[in-house]
């Protein structure tokens, strides 16, 4: 059955890639061997992709997915502050580990909304009042970040402050920075 692909990333079926013990990358679209920074630039341009093990069969696109990113780090190109990684860390095995994707993942839906207003801003603006908007999205932005940052370190004082009643206000503590943090993210949504 061919499938044909649409100009709509949203609709696009997702290109096919093998992995080979060799660590070969097999583009099944285009039947050729491609290497993780075409994996890199497919991404960029908004091609949704899935890497399989050639052998067992196995979704490992997440594995090459945050290669792709260490790979980025590692190139001197980084974007993930050293605090912001150990905080990250900290969360592994951690009972709010399971939300931090999620909250990621809205985090950065919001600040790519902000950035494709500020570009339509910018694009049909002119003179000062062009930055007005930058001025604006960035504060939401600097307020997201610095939520998400308050939501991990406040967390953490919380436990060292009283280690006797942190599990029980601890769920409270959080399900209500947890609301808090909702509602930051529905009135950067709405603008």
């Amino acid at each position: 059955m061919d499938q044909v692909r649409s100009a709509d990333p949203a609709k696009q079926i997702p290109v096919v890639i093998k992995k080979y013990a060799n660590r070969r990358l097999y583009n099944t679209d285009t039947s050729s061997y491609i290497t993780l920074e075409h994996l890199a630039v497919m991404t960029r341009q908004g091609r949704d992709f899935q890497v399989f093990d050639a052998k067992t069969g196995e979704d490992i696109t997440h594995n090459v997915l945050t290669q792709i990113v260490m790979d980025g780090e590692n190139g001197g190109q980084t974007m993930l502050p050293v605090p912001f990684l150990r905080q990250l860390i900290a969360m592994y095995g951690d009972s709010m580990q399971s939300m931090v994707p999620h909250y990621l993942e809205a985090s950065m839906a919001a600040f790519a909304k902000n950035q494709a207003q500020f570009r339509d801003s910018v694009a049909g603006a002119f003179g000062g009042a062009a930055f007005k908007p930058f001025e604006t999205l960035a504060k939401q932005n600097m307020a997201m970040f610095q939520a998400a940052a308050d939501m991990l370190t406040g967390r953490a004082a919380l436990v060292k402050a009283e280690p006797a009643k942190a599990e029980t206000g601890e769920l409270d503590a959080l399900k209500a920075q947890m609301v808090t943090l909702q509602a930051q993210l529905e009135k950067l949504s709405k603008v």
